[in-house]
């Protein structure tokens, strides 16, 4: 069964930091890259930081420099630390595997508004 729960958004000022945590269902954790995807209001959702399963990771400029994805393979969690927040990063956040397929479960998403 596929789980995925997404926690730690929450309201927070320009250049403030936070930290979001998924848990994932076993199987995906351990089959699939995880990755945090990214909703701003009228946009797409978009890929902003993936973690492969050797601990590898890349970003998306945006967030490059600012954000930092990790596993913990002993509690199948994906975490996202969020540094220098900016009012773009506003949105709802999402962890899933990547790369999608387009028929994929998703969780509820953690809502990150950053004011300016």
């Amino acid at each position: 069964q596929v789980q995925l729960v997404e926690s730690g958004g929450g309201l927070v000022q320009a250049g403030g930091s936070l930290r979001l945590s998924c848990a994932a269902s076993e199987r995906m954790f351990r089959m699939y890259t995880m990755a945090w995807y990214r909703q701003a209001p009228g946009k797409q959702r978009d890929s902003v930081a993936r973690i492969f399963n050797t601990g590898a990771t890349n970003y998306a400029d945006s967030v490059k420099g600012r954000f930092t994805i990790s596993r913990d393979n002993a509690k199948n969690t994906v975490s996202l630390q969020m540094n220098n927040l900016q009012s773009e990063d506003t949105g709802v956040y999402y962890c899933n595997k990547w790369p999608l397929t387009g028929s994929d479960y998703w969780g509820q998403g953690t809502q990150v508004t950053v004011s300016s």
